[in-house]
């Protein structure tokens, strides 16, 4: 009798239906992911209701696909993770009770995993990355840096005091008319733009700790946009390069005292870590491994398909909670908010 253990891990706490299979060898047997994009384009973002419609639509034949294009069968697995929060708590609920129902009618563990950390942990399954390492968690409505101690075990050293870097981006694109989603069409623009055209403030820099602040770059952007009278498509490419680089000069700068945070209480850690959406922005890359490597620590981060939000992140820190004799009782509650700080190791 085979001894893989297999975690079904289900995603829907935003704008994609996600599921996927990973074993504790590190294998991800199957992924699906359905993206929402189409059903919110035209509103510049993303509306609660209708993603919790379309999770209930979707979420019991997307897994039916997996486990066909896995060739697995209920009773090959192990447990049962879903997203239980933070997010739309519409589109969490109908994870929730998904996992819960599967996980009640062939007897599985049900573990609920807390989104954010299936983010923070995606890169343990990608890359060889030891506890403790520093984190880079830049996901929706998150901006945050934290130590991951342990599974379950998170210290914030800083966050965003207003915006996310997400939602910056997001705002900049539909003030640009660029389209939805945000970020990965700013990142596009960018490339074809001159980032010294716009001298966009840094909120943040030379302060002590770790915090972040977008609004006042948002707002900068928003008075370069009102200045223009007839705003031309190299002035929109122009705009997203000065506007990508005061966020990835603000990320360097609270990163550089997150870092002497760091190495003071852990002298032996080695690993640096991004993740979240915000993690496959190119530029926001290449300036942490930049920092990463003047500050002799190991940068890693999820393959770009795997920092949105996806099956496979759920499934993995399900695992990991799973190896640690970690499983919820079936009166979990879904939950809007979960600040990785506050979880319970």
């Amino acid at each position: 009798m085979s001894t893989e253990k297999i975690i079904l891990g289900i995603e829907s706490s935003c704008d994609e239906t996600a599921c996927a299979l990973v074993n504790d060898k590190k294998e991800i047997l199957a992924s699906i992911v359905w993206s929402q994009y189409d059903e919110h384009r035209r509103f510049g973002g993303v509306v609660p209701e209708i993603a919790a419609r379309a999770h209930l639509e979707k979420c019991d034949l997307l897994i039916n696909e997996l486990m066909k294009k896995a060739n697995k069968t209920f009773k090959d697995l192990s447990g049962i993770a879903v997203a239980g929060g933070p997010g739309l708590i519409g589109g969490v609920l109908v994870g929730v009770m998904t996992a819960k129902t599967i996980a009640l009618s062939h007897n599985l563990p049900f573990i609920a995993v807390n989104h954010l950390e299936g983010h923070s942990l995606t890169a343990r399954l990608s890359h060889p990355v030891q506890f403790p390492y520093l984190l880079l968690l830049t996901s929706g409505g998150h901006c945050q840096v934290l130590i991951v101690e342990e599974v379950g075990k998170y210290k914030k050293l800083g966050g965003t005091i207003d915006d996310s870097a997400g939602e910056a981006f997001d705002k900049v694109a539909k003030m640009l008319q660029i389209g939805y989603p945000g970020g990965p069409n700013v990142e596009k623009q960018a490339k074809d733009g001159d980032a010294k055209k716009f001298k966009f403030p840094v909120p943040m820099k030379g302060r002590e700790g770790c915090d972040f602040s977008f609004s006042g770059l948002k707002t900068a952007v928003r008075v370069a946009i009102e200045k223009l009278e007839n705003i031309t498509d190299q002035d929109k490419k122009d705009i997203c390069a000065s506007f990508q680089s005061a966020v990835v000069k603000q990320m360097e700068d609270r990163l550089t005292h997150a870092i002497e945070i760091f190495k003071k209480e852990y002298p032996n850690a080695k690993d640096m870590v991004v993740a979240g959406g915000v993690a496959a922005n190119l530029a926001v890359r290449n300036m942490i491994q930049s920092l990463a490597d003047k500050n002799d620590l190991i940068f890693s981060a999820p393959p770009i398909g795997l920092c949105t939000d996806n099956g496979v992140m759920i499934a993995w820190a399900g695992m990991e909670r799973f190896l640690k004799g970690k499983q919820d009782s079936f009166d979990f509650k879904a939950r809007p908010r979960w600040p990785l700080d506050t979880m319970d190791n």
